[in-house]
């Protein structure tokens, strides 16, 4: 793997860490600008919809600079956004401030899976974008957990100015590392806009939507979970969040090989195994040693349909795969809020603490049927391909493999 993917993951850490450390300063932002927690909460949809909005639009701006030039541009949003979040003198401001923050973090990664993807030989391209993605899981174990420390003892402004000061050293690591890498002379804005519109983009968006839900209708209520179902006191926490952080980083670091070698079955294997999981830990919960390996293996198989489902869609938009590599974010960031959405419904329905899970896995489930129409509508388009190019070889490119060589440009 080249050294340039450091650079990706560096930034991944920063993002990440921005992205989770707001759920652990709630209080402390609520406090400190005389507001209600839940209405604290806003931070975390302002930055949500940041990454809703930015993915497309930022990566549409950008559909005709250079990979290199974009990536530190991007970068230096997002460090502008946290130096802004830090020095917010009003809620409404620090609105804004996390809103900026959010609005480079899909286009970041769209743009990133195809620079990994370009940066590898033929057949590990799967692993190089799940060494980028490896920075976002590191980031729940390390960054998350030693940034929330450091806001409740310097305060949250203090987590926002080393979250920017992270950003400042993953653009100089861009800068350094990152070989030029030019726009590709096909890519548009009309060509990116019909790749998005493609069936099978399409269903990949939606399976990630649907699947990944189910692993945030359970990490929005993991604490309240394990303190009033396990009966963990509530430093304790941490430490749990820390377990899913670990399960996330296995699931990223065995996607990458497991999609280079099969990655429909990696997706659907992940999916299945997610809903079980979820349905599972709905009974290991309130015993201790059980929820604690549950925590892991959540984090574990939600993880590993990340890099399977974003390596379908840079596939599946053939020449132009930036959009849709940076609209599956937007995706991931709808289902973040979507299943919170979900499982706080369930919960107010009166269904227990434990119900989040359940429904967690109904919605893997439902992402795993979608999965499995889109691969089968995809098998019976390539049989018709094969019937009208039988007077050749018959045999086309295969859908999920090395095709995605060709559409990052190589």
């Amino acid at each position: 793997m080249p050294l340039a993917l450091l650079a990706l993951a560096i930034s991944a850490f920063g993002i990440g860490t921005t992205e989770f450390v707001m759920m652990g300063l709630l209080p402390d932002v609520a406090n400190d600008l005389g507001t209600s927690v839940p209405t604290a909460g806003y931070l975390v949809s302002a930055y949500a919809l940041g990454v809703v909005i930015g993915a497309p639009l930022l990566t549409a701006l950008g559909s005709r600079v250079p990979r290199k030039r974009m990536l530190v541009a991007l970068m230096a949003v997002f460090t502008v956004g946290n130096l802004a979040s830090a020095l917010a003198p009003t809620f409404g401001l620090l609105i804004a401030g996390r809103l900026l923050a959010g609005l480079p973090h899909g286009a970041f990664f769209g743009v990133g899976a195809v620079v990994a993807a370009r940066l590898v030989r033929e057949g590990r391209q799967a692993r190089a974008v799940a060494t980028m993605f490896l920075g976002l899981t590191i980031a729940n174990i390390v960054g998350v957990p030693a940034a929330t420390l450091l806001g409740q003892h310097l305060g949250w402004r203090a987590t926002f100015l080393v979250v920017a000061a992270i950003g400042l050293v993953a653009m100089a690591s861009l800068a350094r590392l990152i070989p030029p890498l030019p726009a590709e002379a096909h890519t548009g804005l009309g060509r990116e806009l019909r790749a998005l519109g493609d069936r099978q983009v399409l269903l990949g968006l939606l399976t990630t939507v649907f699947g990944f839900a189910g692993v945030f209708a359970v990490y929005s209520y993991l604490a309240s979970m394990t303190t009033a179902v396990t009966g963990f006191a509530a430093g304790s926490v941490p430490l749990v969040l820390a377990l899913f952080g670990i399960g996330m980083t296995l699931g990223a670091l065995a996607a990458g090989p497991l999609t280079d070698r099969a990655l429909r079955p990696t997706l659907y294997g992940s999916l299945g195994a997610l809903a079980l999981v979820l349905a599972a830990f709905h009974f290991a919960a309130p015993v201790k040693w059980a929820a604690l390996v549950g925590v892991v293996l959540i984090g574990a198989t939600g993880f590993l349909t990340t890099t399977p489902l974003q390596m379908l869609v840079m596939n599946k938009a053939q020449q132009a795969p930036t959009l849709a590599a940076a609209s599956n974010q937007s995706a991931f960031n709808l289902a973040n809020a979507g299943g919170a959405w979900i499982g706080g419904l369930v919960l107010s329905a009166g269904w227990g603490w434990t119900s989040p899970t359940l429904a967690g896995a109904v919605l893997a489930a439902a992402g795993l049927v979608v999965a499995l129409v889109a691969g089968l509508l995809d098998r019976g388009a390539h049989d018709a391909s094969r019937i009208v190019a039988r007077g050749g070889d018959g045999e086309p490119a295969p859908a999920d493999g090395p095709a995605v060589a060709d559409s990052v440009g190589r």
